[in-house]
Formats: C-alpha cells, structure tokens, sequence
C-alpha cells in the first residue's frame, strides 16, 4: 500500500496529485471521481513530446457547458500515485484556446483508477492506494 499526503485548505480546493509521463514530464492534475476519463490540456500533452498526428480519434465529451471534441491520444507510460498504466488513453483538450486557466493541468478520472484501491482518507488528510 502506498500512502500520500494530501492538502486540502479549505472546503473549496481541489484535490491535486502529481504525474509524470515517460518517467520524465512531471504536471499536475485535478484527482476528479466524477470524471468518466482523464483528460489532459494539450500545451502539457505537446510539451511531453506528443504532436497533432499522434492521436488516434476524435470523441464528443458533453460537459456543463455542452458538447465539446477532444482527440485521444495513446500514452505510453503515465505514473500518478502509483498506479503505472502503459498505452493508456488519454483525452486531451486545449484549454488555453477555450480560455481556461488553473493551477492545474487536467484531471485524472476513474479510468486511471479502476483496478485499484483508492482511499481518500479527509480525517487525516491522505490518499491510500493499493
């Protein structure tokens, strides 16, 4: 089992967990349960070496504010708490283009998860993975 701090200031904030693609581009992304799929921005996703040609479909996401496009892309190795997927899918979506800016780069959703155990333990502030 491995066990991660986690901060929460405030009943506001966002769980944020760290990530590294290819053992070597670190980023952060939102931990969110209630996302089917993780999604990546694709500034990140371009940075970490991945191009325009590199995805292998188109998929329409619906959203709060309506239906978007994102492309999939193939990931070969992504590292978060962890939880080490190979050729793992991701949805990337560019989200300086649409106007949206944070503090991080995506999030992680229940596809990365599934196969695991995750706890998220607020009494004392940590995530248990197993």
């Amino acid at each position: 089992m491995k066990i991660f701090d986690i901060e929460l200031p405030d009943e506001n904030s966002i769980l944020i967990v760290d990530v590294v693609i290819e053992d070597k581009f670190e980023f952060r992304l939102a931990l969110d349960t209630a996302a089917t799929h993780t999604t990546i921005d694709s500034n990140i996703l371009f940075l970490a070496g991945y191009e325009l040609k590199d995805s292998i479909k188109e998929v329409e996401v619906e959203t709060a504010n309506g239906i978007i496009i994102n492309e999939i892309y193939k990931i070969y190795k992504i590292d978060c708490l962890g939880i080490v997927k190979l050729d793992f899918n991701v949805q990337v979506y560019d989200f300086l283009a649409h106007g949206i800016t944070s503090d991080y780069d995506g999030v992680i959703g229940l596809d990365f998860l599934r196969g695991s155990s995750v706890t998220l333990d607020f009494k004392q502030n940590k995530i248990k993975v197993d």
